[in-house]
Order: structure tokens, then C-alpha cells, then sequence
């Protein structure tokens, strides 16, 4: 499936409604430089502080990623923005007339309406307008209100009016148009949204933001749920969007194509960076680097003043250098030490060598009714190749993996496993076998009984889980935590055939790189399907093609791909 190009975005008079559409009797004032300030803000959940005098602001244009780490206060300074949570101190200014639109992880019900009516509903004034208008179609086609016929027809007339200047007519072609460039096929656009999956909902609330086009939006994890073309759709969307854009995401390559700037939440501040996300990471880390050298500095000197001190305090010829030297040391501004991210590393235990041919497929066909995935399929993996497979929904990524597996067989044809192959194969249903009255750690030991305690507690805090979240049941970890726990007991053991289906779902930036260096060094073979490029492009050195016209290999990696085929990804060729 062939994205549509991202919808045009005109830039917007300050009285513009939603759609660029002048609303008359709206008339928005024009923006002042800062649309959003939060203003010496401070924030306490329970015990745990969250800011602390914080200031930041956004600007019209800007296009901000927020970063810091799992718990530091991304998701509360959102609620905080809309309104949803106050400040213990402080404030939160947005100008007035700005509209706001956030999508967060909680897309709440959607049941009963199609998926483009759903996105419609979301689109603000224009939906409303498209809600009464509606109802005043019903109410002139009902007998029991002839009387009010007149009255009817001629607020009808008004309505109708300003639908149209709100480009209403066009309203359904638009939604249907950001619901293609999210992989929507028309047979979904028009099913009820209540029979989609999570994920599929999810991109229909991202739908209604961006159908929207509020003057500000708020993105929380917006490349969550999406494959690889949906998600290079959404990057020109956004590319495009003149509005103010703060957003969250554990995309790196996402995130540094997009934003502008960066604001990192660390130890209750807020820090601005100018740049995309490389140049923060850049920044952060010379900063880093200079306030060590400054810490270490004031450190040789305070120790030369106090072994002064120390060494003379005693003599009555030194009392007034000593009492000078006293002083001076009361006086000083103390340069605190960088404060350190806590970083985890995963080394991989060697992994038993298997035969030159891993897996063999031959004339493989399989079919799930009447539509057919694989007609004729040959295929051989080998020992050390790195495969990543691509191609659009449907294409048959995961099926493959499966059929490799032994999760599904093929209606004809072989797959072989070769000789001393010890397989690993991470797939979403692998979390539904974790036993829910388990806690991490014994889930761990129950996998692992010869290793130690200590052993175990470092593969835990490598894959998010630190302190007492080893403590949790299976049962209430999020589908998030699940995923790294599953990783985290496939890989202490490795095999060297590992099969991946999207293996970074769910992860952050600081595991993705854990996870990513630990799989550079790994001395088997692997098969996988990621929407990562960051993690397509550092680990495949092979690519399988899957394109309604056939099956193609290429000998490079992902990197050698894109720069053979001009695109980033099967779907976006036209």
C-alpha cells in the first residue's frame, strides 16, 4: 500500500479556525512569541518531587522534543500544559485563543462509529458544526415537528453556511486522507473503530489530532503502534505542521528529524537545547564533560585549602592566614558533580556454534482463506547473516518469522532447520506465557535457578528493572514491562539463532542503545522485523524485500538499501 503524501498545511492567519478557515465571529487575537510558558513551576507527586522551580516556554514554529528519563515527569507536564493537573506553585500560561491538541497512551473507548467518523468527531469546531447539522437533517424529516418547519429549515441555512466556510464537505476526504498515510485501508476507515485492536486505536486518536491541526500539539509517544511507513508519513506531516509541536518518543531517528529543540527533565529542572536530538546528545555531554572538569578543579583546590588549614591551624603565627583561608572556603559557590545517568550494559554469554546453514525454506506456499502470503518461497539463512525483514502490513514480515519457528506451517513445501541450531524466538504472544502470580526476580530464578542473586538483579536493571520493581507480579506490569522481562530471559541464555518481531517496542532510548551494543557483539545469526531504523541500519547486514511483485534479497544491510533503492521503506515507492 502506497502512502498518500502528507496533507498540505497553509500557514494561518492569527484568526484562522482549525482547518485555515477564517472564523468570523472567533476573531483570535495574534500570538505573542510565547504561546506556552510554565513559569517557575514546582510538583510533587506523593514523595516524589517532580519539578522544582521550573521554567520553560514554547513558541509558535518550534518544534520541541521532551526527554529525560521513565518517571521523570514527561506525561505530568503534559496535564499540566492542558490543564488536567495543577502546579503546587507556580504557573502555567497559555495565550489566549490558542487551541490545544494531545494525544497521550490513553485513547479512552471507541465503540459504535467508524473509524473516519471517530477522526471526524475530533476535528473542533467543524465537528460540532457537523453534529448539529446533522440532527437538523433528522428534525426535517420528521413529521411530528412539521410546525417547526420554518424555524428549522432556516437555522439549517445558517449551519449549512458555516459548515461550508469551515471547508466541512472536504472534511471527510481530509480524514480519510490522514487515516491512508497511517496505514488505514478503506475497508477499516468505514468498520466500527470498536473492533480494532489497541494499537489501531491508537492511530485513530492520532488521526484526530492531526485532522485537528490545533494551533499547539502535544504528542506523547506518537510513534508508538506504527510500522515504518506510516511512521516516515507522519515525520513529513510534522515537518509540515507550522503550529507549535512538543512531543515525546523512544524513536531516536524519529525525534531527530523533527524537532528543533530539545527540553530534558532531570532532577526537577528543565534544561533547553537548541539543535535536533544528535545536538542535544552532543551538547549534553561536553556540558558533562566541562562541569566535571570545574568540579575536579575546585576539588584540588578545597583540598589544598584545607590541608593549609589543617596543617597551621594550630599555630598562633598562622591564625590570621588560616582564619583569611576559613573564610574563603565559607564564601565559595560549590560546583556540584555532573549527574550521572544511570547506564547499563548487557554482555552477551557466548553462544554455542551452530551449522553454516541455518534455516532452509523451499517452494514454500502459505495462505490464511483466500489470500494468499507466499507463493513459491525459497529462502536460506546462513551462520552469522543478519536479516531484517521488510514490508508493508500484510506483506507477510511476522509469517515468515513464524514459519521459521515452527509457530505456523507452510501449506507446501520444507523449512529446515540446520545442524546445532539453539533458536530464540521473541514474538508479543511470548509475554501471554509469563505466570502472573510470579514476581520479576522469581520469574528470573525460575528461568535460571544455578545463577546468582547478583547476576540476576544485573540482568533486571539492564532490561528497566531496578530497585523494587523486581518486586512486581507478572500480572501488573505493562505490556512494556512485560516485553523487556520476556528479552531480558531470552537473551541471558542466548541461542545463536535469535528470531526478533519488532524487539524495541516498548523500549526507550537508553535500553534500545543497551540492547543495540549488546547485539553488535552477538556472534549468531538473526532474523528480525523492526520499524526502528536506527536499529535496522547498526545491525542488518542482509535485507529481505517483501513487495506484491516478489520476494528480494539484497546483500547489504538496511544503510546499503536505502542508498540502492532511494526509499526508507517498500511502502513509500510509487
Amino acid at each position: 500500500m502506497t502512502r498518500p503524501p502528507p496533507p498540505d498545511l497553509p500557514a494561518r492567519s492569527s484568526a484562522d479556525g482549525p482547518h485555515g478557515v477564517r472564523a468570523r465571529e472567533i476573531p483570535f487575537p495574534r500570538f505573542r512569541a510565547r504561546m506556552i510558558r510554565l513559569e517557575n513551576i514546582s510538583k510533587q507527586n506523593g514523595q516524589q518531587i517532580v519539578f522544582i522551580e521550573a521554567s520553560a516556554a514554547l513558541q509558535k514554529g518550534e518544534k520541541v522534543g521532551l526527554v529525560g528519563p521513565n518517571g521523570a515527569g514527561k506525561t505530568t507536564l503534559f496535564r499540566m500544559i492542558t490543564g488536567q493537573e495543577q502546579p503546587d506553585e507556580g504557573q502555567v500560561g497559555v495565550d489566549r485563543g490558542v487551541t490545544i491538541g494531545y494525544f497521550s497512551q490513553d485513547v479512552g473507548d471507541m465503540k459504535g462509529v467508524s473509524a473516519v467518523s471517530a477522526v471526524m468527531d475530533g476535528a473542533g469546531p467543524v465537528s460540532s458544526v457537523a453534529a448539529e447539522l446533522r440532527e437538523l437533517e433528522a428534525a426535517m424529516g420528521d413529521p411530528d415537528r412539521a410546525e417547526e418547519m420554518d424555524d428549522i429549515i432556516m437555522r439549517y441555512g445558517e449551519v449549512q453556511g458555516r459548515f461550508e466556510e469551515l471547508d466541512g464537505y472536504a472534511l471527510d476526504g481530509r480524514a480519510r486522507e490522514v487515516l491512508a498515510g497511517l496505514g488505514f485501508s478503506q475497508e477499516m476507515m468505514d468498520g466500527d473503530v470498536g473492533a480494532l485492536s489497541g494499537g489501531w486505536k491508537m492511530r485513530v486518536a492520532l488521526a484526530r489530532i492531526l485532522l485537528m491541526r490545533p494551533d499547539a500539539m502535544l504528542l506523547d509517544e506518537p510513534s508508538n503502534h506504527l510500522d515504518l511507513e506510516s511512521l516516515i508519513w507522519l515525520e513529513e506531516f510534522l515537518k509540515g505542521y507550522d503550529g507549535a509541536l512538543l512531543m515525546t518518543s523512544h524513536d531516536r531517528e524519529f525525534m531527530n528529524r523533527i524537532v528543533n529543540k530539545v527540553v530534558e527533565i532531570d532532577g526537577g529542572s528543565l534544561t533547553a537545547y537548541s539543535g535536533n536530538y544528535e545536538f542535544y546528545q552532543e551538547q549534553r555531554a561536553l556540558a558533562e564533560k566541562q562541569q566535571q572538569a570545574q568540579f575536579e578543579r575546585q576539588q584540588a583546590m578545597l583540598a589544598k585549602e584545607i590541608n593549609f588549614i589543617e596543617r597551621f591551624k594550630a599555630r598562633a603565627s598562622h591564625a590570621a592566614q588560616v582564619q583569611s583561608r576559613v573564610k574563603k572556603l565559607e564564601k565559595i559557590d560549590r560546583v556540584e558533580p555532573p549527574k550521572r545517568r544511570q547506564t547499563v550494559s548487557f554482555e552477551f554469554q557466548p553462544a554455542p556454534r551452530s551449522g553454516e546453514d541455518v534455516v532452509t525454506l523451499k517452494n514454500v506456499h502459505k495462505a490464511y482463506g483466500s489470500r494468499s502470503i507466499y507463493e513459491g518461497l525459497d529462502f536460506q539463512v546462513r551462520r552469522k547473516e543478519r536479516w531484517c525483514v521488510m514490508g508493508v502490513n500484510g506483506a507477510g514480515k511476522s509469517t515468515l518469522l513464524k514459519l521459521v519457528t515452527g509457530a505456523t506451517q507452510p501449506d507446501n513445501g520444507t523449512v529446515a532447520l540446520g545442524g546445532s541450531i539453539k533458536l530464540g524466538y521473541f514474538a508479543q504472544h511470548a509475554m501471554e506465557v509469563l505466570d502472573g502470580d510470579r514476581t520479576v526476580f522469581e520469574s528470573l530464578e525460575d528461568s535460571f535457578p544455578q545463577a546468582g542473586q547478583g547476576s540476576l538483579r544485573a540482568l533486571a536493571g539492564c532490561f528497566g528493572f531496578s530497585g523494587d520493581d523486581v518486586e512486581k507480579r507478572c500480572r501488573v506490569l505493562s505490556g512494556g514491562e512485560k516485553a523487556r522481562l520476556v528479552m531480558a530471559k531470552m537473551l541471558y541464555d542466548p541461542p545463536n539463532f535469535l528470531v526478533l518481531d519488532e524487539p524495541t517496542n516498548h523500549l526507550d532510548i537508553a535500553t534500545k542503545e543497551m540492547l543495540i551494543t549488546a547485539l553488535a557483539q552477538y556472534e549468531g545469526t538473526m532474523l528480525f522485523v523492526s520499524h526502528d531504523r536506527h536499529f535496522l541500519a547498526a545491525l542488518s547486514n542482509r535485507l529481505l524485500e517483501l513487495t506484491p511483485e516478489g520476494v528480494h534479497a539484497y546483500g547489504g544491510g538496511y544503510t546499503e538499501y536505502v542508498a540502492r533503492t532511494g526509499q526508507e521503506a517498500p511502502g513509500l515507492r510509487s
